[in-house]
């Protein structure tokens, strides 16, 4: 059985900076894309973030490139999104996502939720004006 556990979300300030990270248990974390997807109250979850196994490729949503970072430790298990200069509209519960399959890496597959299999339980992070 995997295990997702989102931490470090938390109220900031528009224009300020949260780490996000993401502690998998369970399988060979190594061998599979990670994702993080955001859900504001009333809209749809949508993709914000995947890295490839390796960590060595990566892919952002246009809303959030430039701002944010995904990165991910193999050694420790964990995956991290360092968000900066954040905005209002990043407000969200942001949840972190494993791929359904190993060593597998294509962009339009990893923005589709449909293709995760294993989700966290999800961090609030709150952006005030």
């Amino acid at each position: 059985q995997v295990q997702l556990v989102e931490s470090g979300g938390g109220l900031v300030q528009a224009g300020g900076s949260l780490r996000l990270s993401c502690a998998a248990s369970g399988r060979t974390f190594s061998s599979y894309a990670m994702g993080w997807f955001r859900q504001a109250p009333g809209k749809e979850r949508e993709f914000v973030a995947a890295v490839s196994w390796s960590g060595s490729s990566t892919y952002y949503a246009d809303s959030v490139k430039g701002r944010f970072t995904i990165s991910r430790d193999n050694a420790k298990n964990t995956m991290f999104l360092q968000m900066s200069s954040l905005k209002p509209e990043d407000t969200a519960v942001y949840y972190c996502a494993a791929d359904k399959f190993a060593l597998r890496w294509k962009e339009v597959m990893v923005v589709d939720g449909i293709n995760y299999g294993y989700w966290g339980q999800g961090t609030q992070v709150t952006v005030s004006s």
